[in-house]
C-alpha cells in the first residue's frame, strides 16, 4: 500500500459539500462555520442552478469564511468560478473538462480533485493528468445523486497505488464512515449526512465525523 501525499493545505478528515436545497444562502456561510467549527478539514461550494453573479459572491463568502480557519475552498465544477473568488481549486466530474486543462487554468498551485466513480482506470487516468485527489462512489444509497453508479469499499484501497488522497462519497453518514476510512478513505465527503438539521446539530455531526478519523485513519492529527 502506498502512502497517499498530502499536499496544498490538503488532510485526511471531513470534506464539507454543500447543497442548495438544505443550505439556502440565509444558512450556507453559518452552517459551513458550524461544520468548520466541528473539524472539516475541506469544504466543497457545490451549486448548479443559481445565476453566476449570485454563486460568485455566495463563493467569496464561503472562501473567506474557510481562510478563517485555515481551510481550502474548492469549487464544484467551475474552474472559471474558482478563478474568479480565488478558491484553492476545483473538483471535476466526468462530464467536466478534463484535469490537465483545469490544471493550465488554475495552475500549479491549485487543488484538482476527479470524480472516479468505482472505476481505476479513471483514476489512473486523473492521476497522470495531475489530480490532486481522486473520489470515488457512491458507496450508500445517496438522496443527492440517487443514479449516481455504485461503488465498493475494496476501490480504495486498490487506489492506493497512486500515491493520491482519496475521497469516499455517497451517502455517507456518522453511522457507516468508519469501514469507507478502514478501507482507505482519506476523506469523507458528506453532504445531508453533515448538513440537513439546524446549525448545532452540523458542528456536532462534524466534531463525530472527526472523531472517526481520530481513531481509524493512521494518518489524521487534531
Amino acid at each position: 500500500m502506498t502512502t497517499p501525499v498530502f499536499a496544498k493545505g490538503l488532510r485526511p478528515g471531513l470534506y464539507a459539500i454543500t447543497d442548495g436545497k438544505l443550505l439556502p444562502e440565509a444558512k450556507l456561510v453559518p452552517a459551513v462555520e458550524a461544520a468548520l467549527r466541528g473539524g472539516a478539514v475541506l469544504v466543497q461550494y457545490r451549486e448548479k442552478s443559481l445565476p453566476h453573479s449570485e454563486r460568485l459572491r455566495q463563493a467569496r463568502a464561503l472562501n473567506e469564511c474557510c481562510r478563517a480557519y485555515d481551510v481550502p475552498l474548492i469549487i464544484n465544477d467551475d474552474p472559471e468560478l474558482a478563478l474568479a473568488c480565488r478558491a484553492a481549486g476545483v473538483h471535476l466530474g466526468q462530464q467536466d473538462i478534463p484535469v490537465a486543462e483545469a490544471r493550465r487554468l488554475l495552475g500549479d498551485e491549485a487543488i484538482v480533485g476527479a470524480t472516479c466513480h468505482g472505476q481505476l482506470a479513471l483514476a489512473e487516468q486523473a492521476a497522470k493528468q495531475g489530480a490532486d485527489y481522486l473520489a470515488f462512489g457512491r458507496f450508500y444509497s445517496s438522496g443527492t445523486k440517487p443514479g449516481a453508479p455504485a461503488a465498493i469499499p475494496d476501490v480504495l484501497a486498490q487506489a492506493s497505488r497512486f500515491g493520491l488522497p482519496c475521497t469516499a462519497i455517497g451517502g455517507i453518514t456518522v453511522n457507516n464512515g468508519a469501514p469507507l476510512i478502514r478501507a482507505g478513505a482519506d476523506l469523507l465527503a458528506v453532504v445531508g449526512g453533515l448538513f440537513s438539521g439546524d446549525i448545532a446539530q452540523i458542528e456536532e455531526r462534524a466534531r463525530a465525523f472527526t472523531r472517526l478519523f481520530a481513531e481509524h485513519h493512521p494518518l489524521f492529527k487534531l
